[in-house]
C-alpha cells in the first residue's frame, strides 16, 4: 500500500507540473504579437483544449494496473503521462490506449498473457484501498466483479459517472469497434447503453484526434434533463468539442419543446410529407390573376400571367432552390417586359435590325426597370423571398394552401408559429428546398463593408494628433493612413468562440461524428436532418426498439438506414443490466413479455435484496402516499423520483424520465400510464426500469395483470407509515 500511494502520489506531481506548463503555454499564447490574429486564436484555443484536458483528472487519476507475465507493470488511468526525463516512458497509460485494452477484456480463461490486475480505490489524491484478481487460473467470476458491484450499489449522485473504471468486455468491445460508419447498439434498460456511447466518442476523439478536433461530436439526446444528466462526462473525460442538443435544438435559434398529437406527429414525420413541402413552396410561386401595367416614362406595358408563366418555368427548369431561382424569374420577366417596352416606343419607327439604337433604347429601359418600384413590389409578391418559417406557419393556418400542397386537413393548426418538435426536421428541410438569395446576400455584405469604410474615412479625418499622442491601441502605420478600406479591415470582428459554441450555432456545420441516444424516437424526417449534420456517415446509435414510445419513431434499424448506408452498418447487443436489480427486472420482464413477446430482457447482473411493492390508495390517499415516500426516501441517501401521468401533482412522466436513473421510484397509476396510448406498454416499461434499489407502486385503479407479482406495503416505523 505504501508503495503504490508513493506512485501515484508521484503520478500527480506530474500532472501538477503539466499543468503549470499548460497553464504558461496559454498565457503565452494570449500574449503572443506579430502573427495573424487567426493564428493566435487557433494557438489559443489549442493550448486552452490542452489545459481543460489535464484539470479533469484530480478525481480517480490512476484507477488500475496490470502485471504483465513478462515481469512488465503499466498503469492505468484517465489520461497518459510520460516521463520526459527517461526517453518518454509512459507513466501512465490512457484507458482509451491499446496497451490498456487488457485491463478491460482480460479474464482467467483468456490472460492476455497478464498475470495480475489490481484495481485501486481512492478518496481525493489518496489510495485508501485497492483489490488484486490473478489472471491464467479458473476463478469463480471474470475481472472487475467487486468493482464493478460497488459502483453498481453506490447510490446515485447528480448526473451519470463515467465508467472508465469498470468497463466491462462486452462494453470494451463496443466502445473500440475499428467500424468507420454507422453502428447500431441495442440493449434492454440498464445495459449501459449510454455510457458506452459517451466512452466511444472518447475513444474516437483520442485515437482521431486531428480529424475529430476539426469538426467536433454531435450527441442528441430526448429531453433537456436527459442531456443535463449525461453532460458531464466527456467532459470529465477530458473532452469539450462536443455539442449537446435535444431533436428540439437542431434548427439554430429554435429550442422546440412542444409535442404533437400522435396523428399529427405521425403525418409530419413520415418522409410523405416532402411531397406537401416541395408542394407548398411550388404554390408560392404565382402568376398574376389580372395583367398587372407596368408604367414608364413612354409606355405602359402589361405584366400578364402568360410573362410571368413563362418565367417561372425558366426559373424551375434552373433547379436552383426557390429564393435562389427569385432571381432567374425576375431577371426573365424584365427582359420580356423590356422587350415589349422597346417594341411599343419603337413602333413604327424602329425595329432590331437597327442594332445599334434598339440596344440603347433597351439599355434605358432596362436601367429604369430596375428602379421601379411597383414592379419591385409585383415579382415579390408573385415570386417572394422566403423563410422556413413564413412558408410553414402560413402553410398550417390555411386550409386552401394545405388542399393545394396535398397535405392532410389534421395539419392545420390556428396559430402557425406555434412549433413543436416534430416541426424542426420540416423547417431544417425548407431551408434546403428554399435556399438563400444570395444576390441579396452580396448586396447586403457589400453595404456593410461600404459603411464600414466610410465611417474609418471618417475617423482617418478626425486624427490630427501626432503619433506621440496617439494611443497605442488607435496608433496606425504611415501606410494605413493611406486607404480607409485597411482601417476597416483593423476591425474585423474575430470569431473568438469555441468549437462547440461555433458549431450549435452554424447550421451548416458538418460534425466529425454523431451519437444519437433513444434512437428508436426518431421519425424518418429525423434522421434526414442528422444525416446532413454528418456526411461522412460516422454515427453512434443506442436505443432500445422495446422502449420505443413515438408513433413516428422506429420499429426496425435496417429501413431507418437503408435510404443513407444500405446495409453497411454494423449491430451490437448488450446484454447484460448493470443498473436494475433482479427482483425489479422481474417484474419488468413480465410486463415485457406481454407486449414485446419476442424480446429477450437483459439479465441483470445483482439482486438487492429488497422486493418491490404495491399499494392501492382510496381517492383522497394518494397525495399523502406520495408525500410519505417522498419522506421516507428523504431520510437515504441517493435520489428518487415520482413517476406518473402528467395530471398527478409533482410526478415526472415516463417520457421525461427515459435514460435516467434514480436509486428509488414510485410509480403511480400504472393503469393509466398503460392505457395512455399505443406506446403505453413502453412508458410503463420505461417507468418500471429506473429504479437501481427501490421500486413502489401507488394504485387507485387495480393493478395491470403483469404487475400482479408486486407485494403488499407494510407498515409503521417511527411514527408514521414506511413502505418496505
Amino acid at each position: 500500500m505504501r508503495a503504490e500511494r508513493a506512485y501515484i502520489t508521484g503520478l500527480y506531481a506530474r500532472l501538477d507540473g503539466e499543468r503549470e506548463q499548460a497553464r504558461a503555454r496559454y498565457r503565452s499564447a494570449l500574449g503572443e504579437t506579430g502573427i495573424a490574429l487567426v493564428e493566435r486564436d487557433a494557438d489559443v484555443r489549442i493550448r486552452a483544449r490542452e489545459a481543460v484536458r489535464l484539470n479533469v483528472a484530480d478525481n480517480g487519476l490512476c484507477f488500475g494496473r496490470l502485471d504483465a507475465l513478462s515481469g512488465e507493470i503499466s498503469y492505468i488511468g484517465r489520461l497518459g503521462l510520460f516521463d520526459g526525463e527517461n526517453d518518454y516512458e509512459p507513466l501512465l497509460l490512457d484507458w482509451r490506449a491499446p496497451a490498456a485494452r487488457p485491463f478491460y477484456v482480460a479474464t482467467a480463461a483468456t490472460p492476455e498473457n497478464m498475470r495480475r490486475r489490481r484495481q485501486f480505490h481512492a478518496l481525493g489524491r489518496t489510495v485508501v484501498d485497492f483489490t488484486d484478481e490473478v489472471l491464467g487460473r479458473p476463478q469463480a467470476g471474470e475481472r472487475g466483479d467487486a468493482a464493478l458491484l460497488a459502483a453498481v450499489n453506490a447510490p446515485r449522485g447528480e448526473g451519470m459517472r463515467d465508467i472508465v473504471a469498470t468497463i466491462q468486455a462486452e462494453q470494451d468491445e463496443i466502445i473500440r469497434l475499428g467500424h468507420a460508419g454507422v453502428l447500431v447498439v441495442e440493449g434492454g434498460p440498464g445495459t449501459g447503453k449510454t455510457a458506452v456511447a459517451l466512452h466511444r466518442v472518447a475513444y474516437l476523439l483520442y485515437t482521431q484526434r486531428e480529424r475529430m478536433s476539426r469538426s467536433g461530436v454531435l450527441v442528441v439526446g430526448p429531453s433537456p434533463l436527459f442531456l443535463d444528466h449525461i453532460g458531464r462526462v466527456l467532459p470529465a473525460l477530458g473532452e469539450s468539442d462536443v455539442v449537446f442538443m435535444t431533436p428540439g435544438d437542431l434548427v439554430p435559434g429554435l429550442c422546440v419543446r412542444g409535442e404533437d398529437e400522435p396523428d399529427v406527429a405521425r403525418l409530419k414525420g413520415s418522409l410523405k410529407i416532402l411531397d406537401v413541402l416541395k408542394a407548398a413552396v411550388a404554390d408560392r410561386q404565382q402568376v398574376p390573376a389580372e395583367p398587372v401595367p407596368v408604367e414608364l416614362t413612354d409606355v405602359t406595358v402589361e405584366l400578364d400571367a402568360g410573362i410571368a408563366d413563362e418565367a417561372r418555368l425558366e426559373a424551375r427548369r434552373s433547379g436552383l432552390p426557390h429564393n435562389e431561382a427569385r432571381a432567374v424569374f425576375r431577371e426573365h420577366v424584365v427582359a420580356i417586359v423590356a422587350e415589349r417596352a422597346v417594341a411599343k416606343i419603337g413602333e413604327g419607327w424602329l425595329t432590331e435590325e437597327d442594332g445599334g439604337a434598339w440596344a440603347e433604347l433597351r439599355a434605358d429601359v432596362l436601367e429604369e426597370l430596375a428602379e421601379h418600384e411597383e414592379l419591385d413590389a409585383t415579382l415579390s409578391a408573385l415570386w417572394p423571398d422566403l423563410t422556413p418559417e413564413t412558408l410553414l406557419a402560413p402553410l398550417y393556418m390555411s386550409p386552401r394552401r394545405l388542399r393545394a400542397a396535398g397535405g392532410d386537413p389534421a395539419l392545420f393548426r390556428a396559430d402557425g408559429g406555434a412549433w413543436t418538435v416534430s416541426d424542426v426536421p420540416l423547417l431544417d428541410e425548407l431551408a434546403d428546398l428554399l435556399g438563400r438569395d444570395e444576390s441579396a446576400a452580396r448586396a447586403a455584405a457589400r453595404r456593410h463593408w461600404e459603411e464600414e469604410a466610410e465611417y474609418s474615412a471618417g475617423v482617418l479625418d478626425l486624427v490630427k494628433l501626432d503619433r506621440e499622442e496617439m494611443d497605442e491601441d488607435v496608433m496606425l502605420a504611415a501606410e494605413h493612413l493611406l486607404y480607409a478600406e485597411d482601417l476597416a479591415e483593423r476591425f474585423v470582428e474575430r470569431d473568438t468562440r469555441d468549437l462547440a459554441e461555433r458549431a450549435a450555432a452554424d447550421r451548416d456545420w458538418t460534425y466529425g461524428h454523431v451519437v444519437v441516444d433513444e434512437a428508436q424516437e426518431l421519425s424518418e424526417m429525423d434522421w434526414r436532418v442528422l444525416m446532413r449534420r454528418c456526411p461522412s456517415r460516422s454515427f453512434t446509435i443506442v436505443g432500445d426498439l422495446a422502449q420505443r414510445r413515438s408513433v413516428a419513431g422506429a420499429t426496425a434499424w435496417g429501413p431507418v438506414l437503408a435510404p443513407y448506408v444500405a446495409d453497411r452498418w454494423a449491430y451490437r447487443r448488450l446484454t447484460v443490466n448493470y443498473r436494475t436489480p433482479a427482483e425489479i427486472m422481474a417484474v419488468a420482464g413480465a410486463l415485457l413479455a406481454e407486449f414485446a413477446p419476442d424480446v429477450r430482457p437483459p439479465e441483470s447482473v445483482r439482486a438487492c435484496g429488497t422486493r418491490p411493492w404495491s399499494k392501492r390508495v382510496a381517492d383522497g390517499e394518494l397525495r399523502t402516499a406520495i408525500d410519505e415516500f417522498e419522506r421516507a426516501e428523504a431520510e437515504r441517501e441517493g435520489t428518487s423520483v415520482v413517476i406518473g401521468p402528467a395530471d398527478v401533482p409533482g410526478a415526472v412522466p415516463p417520457s421525461a424520465a427515459k435514460g435516467l436513473e434514480f436509486d428509488a421510484v414510485l410509480v403511480v397509476e400504472p393503469a393509466r400510464i398503460l392505457a395512455g396510448g399505443a406506446r403505453g406498454a413502453a412508458e410503463l416499461y420505461v417507468a418500471l426500469t429506473r429504479a437501481t434499489q427501490r421500486l413502489g407502486v401507488l394504485h387507485r385503479d387495480p393493478l395491470p395483470a403483469a404487475l400482479s407479482g408486486l407485494a403488499e406495503a407494510g407498515v409503521v416505523r417511527a411514527g408514521h407509515r414506511r413502505f418496505l
